[in-house]
């Protein structure tokens, strides 16, 4: 079963404030990655900010999102990794009390948002809870949960970081119990046997994959489109997709739900194969993975003009504005990849634009960490983008396999992999898949922001043994000079 909502701390906490009937240098709209990073960064500055949050400070990545799923998945590799340590000397059974795991995860949530609330007493930005009705591109009012006007405010600026919301299928509503988002998906109290997740992204498969580690829960996939991970180097992705096997996962591409029938205990699905064949599938739980839509609607963007697209994004510039002057807008809510650290960066400009430093979104070298089992990190263009414009490139590839570090660890799963220009040398993009991806991809971002080319890696003197030999030696293959693999002759990457 799934847990009742945690009652966090900050909810009766002393620092927040209420602003009452008061004028304000911003008002900032949601207190997620961008949106906090924006108060904060507008406190710095020395600009009076009234940060309002609708639930709870962080918004959904610090409480139902990144930093309680990486949480949960840093517990299932340490799980996996003992009890896979019979090679390496290591002999023991391994059990795990889940409600115990939950709330640990969950003290961990609460010490991070206690913390940005400390941030933002110490560079006194306000806090108050509930939403926002804008009136005019100046005036607001702050609205609590029954519909009661809290407060009328006035600004010179708004943030607008309202985020996203998962999207619900016709056909599958959630209902909290057995079809479930994400977010109930991370508070799970009882071990799940089995799971069928509607998606094959990002969130469904770090979600199933943990599970999988961490209780041998059976997990079916059902995606619509003709690979796991859509957007992602399939060379990567091919490497999770044969753990996702060697966990007894079910595949489904190319594969469309029809309809789902539920009890108190399971959920049956029907689904429709690419072969057109009819399946069905019995599971605990159904994970809905397919997007998410941005939350735009009830505040009153409409009022003053704020433009949005087809999707329903907010359109904002280099410098996050709206088409309304005084208004700006970050984070998920803006579109674009829905990356938290993306949304730091969407933060910071805001508050620099409306205090009126030259700052601009800058998006050169951009990561994308994927945590599933092992993890997938990407920067730039991938095999396929950077072949389709038409470049003469060198790719090169380091395995795990070959790397001292890797079979030290026990890690030899997955390799690095670089791609560049062929006459310049200069870096277009790295993908890494296996263990610690998410942190080794940091060079990579460095190198391709500051224009850095195949030689400039290759170069650069790296701490033996570790796993980030594999990036300086991928670049030593692309130019057929690596030592610890066999090289091959470059021509045109195919």
């Amino acid at each position: 079963m799934i847990s009742n909502e945690h009652k966090t701390k900050e909810m009766e906490d002393p620092l927040v404030t209420n602003s009452k009937d008061s004028e304000f240098d911003a008002l900032v709209i949601g207190s997620g990655p961008g949106g906090y990073h924006s108060a904060i960064r507008l406190g710095q500055l020395g600009k009076s900010v009234l940060l309002v949050e609708k639930e709870k400070l962080g918004g959904v990545c610090l409480n139902v999102g990144c930093i309680p799923s990486k949480a949960l998945i840093t517990v299932s590799k340490l799980v996996k990794r003992v009890r896979n340590g019979s090679r390496m000397g290591i002999n023991g059974q391994v059990s795990i009390d889940l409600p115990k795991l939950q709330d640990w995860k969950q003290s961990v949530v609460n010490q991070l948002t206690n913390g940005i609330a400390a941030l933002c007493k110490l560079n006194k930005v306000q806090i108050e809870y509930g939403t926002v009705r804008i009136k005019n591109s100046r005036e607001a009012e702050v609205v609590s949960k029954e519909g009661t006007v809290i407060s009328n405010v006035s600004f010179r600026n708004a943030v607008i970081a309202t985020g996203t919301e998962p999207i619900e299928l016709p056909n599958l509503k959630f209902d909290g119990r057995r079809v479930i988002s994400s977010t109930e998906a991370l508070d799970i109290r009882e071990p799940p046997r089995s799971i069928l997740i509607v998606g094959g992204g990002v969130i469904g498969l770090e979600i199933g994959m943990m599970y999988a580690n961490l209780f041998g829960t059976h997990l079916t996939i059902v995606e619509l489109l003709d690979q796991l991970l859509p957007g992602t180097d399939p060379e990567l992705v091919n490497v999770v997709s044969r753990n996702l096997q060697r966990l007894g996962a079910q595949i489904f591409l190319k594969s469309r739900v029809k309809g789902a029938k539920q009890s108190d205990e399971s959920v049956n699905v029907e689904f429709e194969t690419q072969d057109g064949d009819s399946r069905n599938v019995t599971a605990d739980y159904v994970l809905v993975s397919v997007g998410r839509r941005p939350n735009t609607k009830g505040c009153g963007l409409e009022k003053i003009g704020v433009e949005l697209d087809a999707r329903g994004f907010i359109k904002v510039d280099k410098k996050m504005r709206t088409n309304v002057p005084n208004i700006f807008a970050v984070g998920d809510v803006t579109g674009g990849p829905l990356l938290a650290h993306k949304a730091f960066k969407e933060g910071i400009v805001a508050a620099e634009v409306i205090a009126g430093l030259s700052s601009e979104a800058d998006w050169t070298a951009v990561p994308f960490a994927i945590f599933t089992d092992p993890e997938i990190a990407t920067v730039g263009m991938t095999h396929g983008e950077a072949t389709s414009i038409g470049n003469n490139l060198l790719v090169g590839r380091f395995p795990f396999s070959a790397s001292g570090k890797a079979l030290a660890s026990e890690e030899r799963e997955g390799f690095a992999k670089v791609i560049a220009e062929k006459e310049s040398g200069r870096i277009l993009g790295f993908g890494i898949v296996g263990s610690e991806s998410t942190e080794l991809i940091s060079e990579a971002v460095l190198a391709i922001e500051m224009g850095a080319s195949l030689e400039d890696v290759s170069l650069t003197v790296h701490p033996h043994p570790t796993l980030s030999e594999s990036i300086m030696e991928s670049a030593e293959n692309a130019l057929g000079k690596a030592i610890h693999i066999q090289n091959k002759p470059q021509g045109k990457s195919k």
